[in-house]
């Protein structure tokens, strides 16, 4: 379907000291519809992520019942029903929660992305939405988290634009867009333009959808920028996983995750398995050899152990001994109720099993 299409629409943009690129990028969106996306796209909604006094100047110049002119736009090119009001300009909020008044430390720029991650993640989690991001306000690190943040839960109807203004217009304070009646304009230096001479053109950017390569929890649950940016970048190469019997930990994506020995046992036995086995043609030998090297051979549950498989495998002690590792797995692999912890949290333990270990796992 047609970003165009879906019931609700979503410009999203970072702005900073120049709010200006909200009505350029909405003229070239809806009024003045850009070659490169076709069909126009009136948003039902806008949203800004910006900082303090960023949000000061969208609300003064953009949103003033009389002089705004994001009022002008819609007035002058007649777009109706687009929800943009002051409760829509986000600010990216400083460690005690007040509202940043600039992006200049490491420490912002981790607030910035972990607030922008979220509002997308937010916003993207809606299926009747098709979300437009404009990178072109704000600062440089602004638009490249948010683009990346895009990149992170994008869906195949979402967009990312920059858009661009001709000279002089696209330095001058007091252009906004091309009014429908055309006016006349003054440069810093006094000289006079005419506003029908504007182009604004919209370039549209492709970018790489990585939602489907995130595990579930990363959808369902806030986590920080560079967590989420760790677990992507696993989903790209092969799962490493390796065992320490010594330790009795099984090693997920550098992620150390500490067993009981039958479920070590068990982990490592699935590991060894060149295809999937069902209990009636699996050999319980190579899962009993791995037990007793953790255990010890004169262990008493290993003689539990080895009465209890006398005849095989069954189909109760696959599934509880495989539900058992699932749920530990989860347990170590996603930290506080969805943050991410380096390793992919939504694997099973067949499938984290075969993966290919690189090195070879620590017998």
């Amino acid at each position: 379907m047609n970003p165009a299409d879906y019931p609700r629409r979503i410009l999203l943009a970072v702005t900073g000291l120049t709010p200006q690129v909200v009505t350029e990028t909405l003229y070239a969106l809806a009024a003045a519809p850009a070659p490169t996306i076709g069909v126009a796209f009136v948003p039902t909604e806008i949203h800004l992520i910006t900082t303090a006094e960023g949000a000061e100047r969208a609300r003064l110049s953009l949103l003033d019942p009389q002089t705004g002119q994001f009022h002008a736009l819609c007035r002058d090119y007649e777009l109706a029903g687009i929800d943009f009001t002051a409760a829509n300009i986000h600010t990216i909020a400083d460690a005690a929660g007040q509202p940043l008044a600039d992006i200049r430390t490491p420490q912002d720029n981790t607030l910035a992305a972990d607030c922008l991650l979220g509002h997308v993640r937010r916003l993207c989690a809606d299926d009747s939405t098709a979300l437009h991001v404009s990178i072109a306000g704000g600062r440089k690190t602004m638009g490249f988290f948010l683009g990346y943040a895009l990149s992170l839960f994008g869906r195949a109807q979402d967009r990312l634009s920059h858009v661009l203004v001709s000279e002089p217009f696209e330095s001058l304070t007091d252009f906004y867009y091309p009014p429908r009646t055309p006016r006349v304009l003054h440069t810093r230096d006094g000289r006079p333009v005419h506003t029908a001479a504007a182009r604004i053109m919209l370039a549209e950017i492709p970018f790489v959808r990585l939602r489907d390569g995130l595990p579930k929890e990363a959808l369902q649950h806030p986590a920080p920028f560079a967590s989420l940016v760790a677990a992507a970048q696993q989903g790209l190469g092969a799962p490493r996983l390796e065992f320490d019997f010594a330790r009795r930990l099984a090693i997920c994506g550098g992620v150390e995750v500490p067993l009981p020995p039958a479920l070590l046992a068990w982990y490592g036995w699935l590991h060894r398995q060149a295809d999937f086995v069902g209990h009636r043609q699996a050999d319980p030998a190579g899962y009993l050899e791995l037990y007793a090297r953790i255990v010890g051979p004169a262990h008493p549950s290993l003689a539990t152990a080895r009465a209890t498989l006398k005849d095989g495998f069954d189909a109760a002690f696959f599934e509880q001994k495989t539900s058992k590792l699932n749920r530990r797995l989860r347990k170590n692999l996603v930290a506080g109720g969805g943050a991410l912890a380096g390793a992919y949290p939504g694997r099973t333990a067949e499938h984290a099993a075969r993966s290919v270990a690189q090195p070879p796992p620590r017998w």
